[in-house]
């Protein structure tokens, strides 16, 4: 029989439990989310849950990392079924805090880690990155985790928190783990349950031009121009997806390459009607 995890809704009690745990010897792992948890996130829960031995979840839908009230309004909020599915796969503490609780009346900080974000989704969404890396510190100091897993999906996100953990000497080790995508490709994402039909076929055009540049260097190419074209393509043919950004970035620095010398990451924002999606593949050469 499943136990339900023990939920805490304010820092203070849950900085004690974690403080009681750490107490205990036992190893804290850490799954931050915003909820609406898909098989992706919960392929995080699972590597988590196997090298912990105390998973922790967060759900907290983060005001400070939206750029549009209509995209935070509209975030899927499906609690029942994420207690379920926490449960389901060995969370034994969820942290749910509400927004007021995290950002109570006066509150005036952020973090800011200013190269990583200037490119990619940053360049489009401004603050974005500020609210995330405010979110995930305060995470960071409530659970007090040995572990924190996050998907590579948002590959931006990851190597910013990563800069974070070194840069102010957070005691935590932060891991990425793989896109995980449905059957035809398509990466999973909380925004999916927003496309209508139509629009979910035509998302394909997001992994169809990633694996177009795949190949093309596995014959070879080293031109990201010529890759960044082939890509380009893929999305063009589909009429209604609007490319925002397709970039080749350095994995680890996110600059920018001209020749593809060293590992690499192709990634892409698209829109289709009023849903951003984003995506990216490695490009070993």
């Amino acid at each position: 029989m499943t136990k339900d995890p023990v939920v805490f809704d304010n820092p203070r009690a849950m900085r004690a439990h974690a403080a009681d745990l750490r107490r205990q010897g036992l190893r804290i792992g850490f799954v931050p989310t915003m909820g609406a948890l898909h098989q992706g996130h919960l392929s995080l829960l699972d590597y988590t849950r196997e090298h912990c031995d105390h998973l922790v979840v967060s759900i907290f839908v983060n005001p400070l990392q939206f750029d549009r009230e209509d995209d935070l309004s509209g975030y899927p909020r499906t609690w029942e079924a994420d207690l379920a599915a926490c449960a389901g796969h060995g969370a034994e503490t969820i942290y749910a805090p509400t927004p007021a609780v995290m950002y109570p009346e006066g509150y005036q900080t952020k973090v800011s880690v200013t190269e990583l974000t200037r490119g990619l989704c940053g360049a489009g969404r401004p603050g974005h990155f500020d609210g995330v890396a405010t979110v995930v510190l305060k995470l960071f100091n409530t659970v007090s985790p040995h572990l924190a897993v996050f998907g590579r999906k948002d590959y931006q996100q990851l190597r910013m928190i990563q800069r974070m953990v070194i840069d102010l000497d957070l005691p935590v080790e932060v891991k990425g783990r793989p896109i995980v995508r449905e059957p035809d490709g398509l990466a999973m994402s909380s925004r999916n349950t927003h496309l209508s039909p139509q629009e979910r076929e035509q998302a394909l055009c997001l992994y169809r031009a990633l694996t177009r540049a795949e190949s093309l260097v596995r014959q070879g190419r080293r031109d990201v121009a010529a890759l960044k074209q082939a890509a380009q393509d893929e999305v063009a043919a589909v009429a209604p997806a609007r490319l925002e950004y397709l970039e080749v970035v350095d994995q680890h620095s996110l600059e920018p390459l001209a020749v593809l010398h060293r590992p690499a990451v192709m990634a892409l924002a698209v829109w289709l009607g009023q849903t951003r999606l984003i995506d990216n593949m490695e490009l070993n050469p």
